[in-house]
């Protein structure tokens, strides 16, 4: 391609940062705004026109998926020698080329997971935490990590940040440095452990550092809301004196400052570089009209905003955002599993409808709406598509087939034949099982795979079975996966970076958008940006609902999210047709907290049935009885206090007033023993 050719059908603003070849440069993209196209051609027209030359380039994103992505855009724009990379990606090949030369010896092992080293770790320290609070402690040791803050910082940490640990905050600290101290025994290196080595040694090795900064000399950034402190301090190292970088980023998008990242270095951009070049891309090409205009709604309300960005929708007028209130969750659910097949009878294809919620503990309302309605989903953030058994062995008999030329052995069918006909020997079908269990979920990875087949073949006639494995390979090691024929289940961080032309955007109500233990100003803001992202994945379609209560027959108690406050238009308040709610699968997953209904996995939460910091009944006079009553008996028993009844049991049992044994015994922490042990004096101490 030449290098004008690069230019044609750019926009204004898309035209402006791609001529813009000379850092510094900062892109702020709205949602939809095309931000990809725009590097991409920024990229490939700095290489054409000797600029920089490819090699020169590295281009860092924050998922193997989007840098694969990039890769493929580059290639057909006529840059295929750029670096595209995630930060994780760049830091392990630097590290392992400078290894033997800088440190020498056995170089570490990677962690892929922290779990199984946490749950080593909190063994150590006598702590018994289940799989749930494992993940949660893992993610604060990342958190950490990438903040910079060491074992003994923090405890300290926590509070200047008002953070909410999964567990008590010195016993995470405790965990934190046995950790740490594992996986230097056993030599082990997790992510932000290599970027922090990365840096170091680029630090403390001049020869290492040149090397770098002469192989790398034009650096591109995207998603730079979501940059955390240590990924920051690795791209300042390998820009040394430099200033060739093109940062990207949208500031109404950042929702994962719970993870450590900072959009301050997004925002504080022009601060840093003071010459910089800064474009704003607002044409949104992705939503309808009516979609934009209440994004721009909801963002619009947001506090303490710089750089706002208000998008200019560029398509055809459509369907005006439906808003719907429900009597309870599953109401709520039945709905939106009706809506959604409609929409398929109307021509809306399955993988084109999402369904997003704020957290993971809703979807299993709308996996057994769906299921009862016979609409197929598939869940985003479960276990990755490449990884499954199924598509692990069709990989292995396609490449097989491919190397015994499996084209020629089928007659010379045509490439979506042949690979039907590779996949039926691992038990693919023209027709789905009935049913929605693990037969079902299997058969959809394989019609996946020949669906792939089907879009190669159309976009290139000639392809071969052999080009098709190339396809798959390349996708497994960029982890992109092929879309499911199914309704998208995800939750609205999962969704980021995602589009789909139908979005119901799913329990909107206070508590739960923004989540009840949103307290600071600034976390109110980020439940804000959720919603922001929510709307913004809709190119159509757009449902947004909410229910007063969260079970059929309870206290309708809650409100519509304070986000859409004068947004509304006309609200429908109704209850949908009966639904067979037989063919309902039974629920699952951890217990959720009766007042806001977020997942509880902490074992005294379970016992109070709500989060510690949700508004509780607590009978004050109560609890001080039952604590006299339980000293008396601890002293008659000489056992300690505790054995008769936790505080937490006895804090549960002065919330929930039991009237008789049995609902008694439905409090966590009394078990038979207690109950007919104790049972008639705590209820008597209850009045009954």
């Amino acid at each position: 391609m030449s290098a004008e050719s690069v230019l044609e059908g750019l926009d204004p603003e898309q035209r402006a940062v791609a001529e813009a070849v000379k850092g510094p440069v900062c892109v702020l993209a709205g949602a939809g705004t095309g931000k990809t196209r725009a590097i991409t051609h920024r990229i490939a027209y700095a290489t054409l026109t000797g600029v920089v030359t490819p090699q020169r380039v590295l281009a860092v994103t924050f998922t193997t998926r989007a840098a694969g992505e990039l890769r493929s855009r580059l290639r057909q724009l006529g840059a295929p020698g750029v670096q595209a990379r995630t930060f994780h990606a760049a830091a392990l090949r630097q590290l392992t080329y400078f290894w033997p030369r800088v440190v020498g010896g056995e170089p570490p092992k990677i962690v892929d997971s922290k779990i199984g080293l946490v749950a080593d770790a909190a063994r150590a320290c006598r702590l018994s935490l289940g799989r749930t609070e494992l993940r949660d402690v893992a993610g604060e040791i990342e958190w950490a990590k990438v903040t910079q803050n060491r074992p003994e910082d923090y405890p300290a940490a926590v509070v200047k940040a008002g953070r909410r640990p999964p567990a008590e905050v010195v016993d995470v600290a405790r965990v934190y440095a046995m950790y740490e101290q594992l996986r230097r025994e056993r030599n082990l290196l997790d992510f932000e452990g290599m970027l922090e080595l990365t840096a170091a040694v680029l630090t403390e090795h001049r020869e290492v550092a040149g090397q770098v900064r002469e192989q790398y000399r034009y650096f591109v950034v995207d998603e730079f809301q979501d940059v955390n402190p240590l990924q920051k301090m690795l791209l300042d190292t390998w820009l040394g004196d430099r200033d060739d970088l093109c940062v990207v980023g949208d500031p109404n998008q950042t929702i994962y400052s719970f993870t450590g990242a900072s959009p301050s270095h997004l925002l504080d951009f022009t601060r840093e570089h003071p010459g910089a070049k800064v474009v704003k891309l607002v044409r949104d090409y992705r939503s309808t009209p009516q979609v934009v205009r209440l994004a721009n709604g909801v963002i619009g309300q947001a506090q303490g905003v710089r750089h706002r960005l208000e998008l200019v929708a560029q398509r055809d007028q459509g369907p005006e955002p439906l808003f719907n209130e429900y009597d309870d969750e599953v109401a709520e659910a039945d709905d939106a599993a009706r809506r959604a097949r409609k929409l398929i009878e109307e021509g809306v294809p399955a993988r084109e409808i999402a369904i997003l919620f704020r957290i993971n503990a809703q979807s299993e309302t709308y996996e057994s709406a769906l299921a009862a309605a016979g609409v197929p989903y598939v869940l985003r953030g479960a276990e990755r598509f490449f990884e499954r058994p199924e598509v692990r062995e069709a990989v292995v008999r396609l490449r097989g087939a491919a190397r015994a030329g499996g084209d020629a052995e089928t007659d010379g069918m045509g490439l979506i034949q042949t690979v039907r006909h590779v996949l039926s020997g691992a038990g693919f079908a023209d027709r789905p099982p009935e049913g929605a269990g693990a037969a079902r979920a299997r058969w959809e990875s394989l019609a996946a795979l020949a669906q792939l087949a089907e879009d190669m073949a159309a976009d290139n006639p000639k392809a071969g079975l052999s080009d098709f494995v190339a396809e798959l390979e390349e996708r497994a090691a960029a982890q992109h996966a092929p879309p499911l024929e199914g309704v998208t289940l995800a939750s609205l961080h999962a969704a980021k970076g995602l589009e789909w032309d139908a979005v119901f955007l799913v329990g909107l109500a206070e508590g739960t958008l923004p989540i009840i233990y949103a307290k600071t100003p600034e976390q109110i803001e980020e439940e804000r940006r959720l919603l922001y992202v929510g709307v913004t994945r809709a190119r159509v379609h757009l449902n947004l609902s909410w229910a007063l209560s969260r079970s059929p027959g309870g206290a309708q108690m809650r409100r519509p999210s304070r986000f859409l406050d004068g947004l509304t238009g006309k609200t429908t308040t109704h209850t949908p047709a009966p639904v067979d709610r037989s063919k309902r699968r039974p629920a699952k997953g951890p217990q959720p907290c009766r007042v806001c209904g977020r997942p509880l996995t902490a074992a005294v939460e379970r016992k109070l049935g709500r989060c510690e910091d949700c508004p509780s009944e607590l009978n004050e006079e109560l609890l001080l009885a039952l604590k006299d009553w339980r000293a008396q008996v601890s002293a008659e028993q000489k056992v300690p206090a505790y054995v008769v009844f936790t505080d937490a049991t006895l804090q549960a049992i002065a919330e929930h007033g039991p009237e008789s044994l049995e609902e008694l015994a439905r409090i966590p922490g009394v078990g038979k023993v207690k109950l007919d042990r104790y049972g008639d004096a705590v209820l008597t101490l209850c009045g009954h």
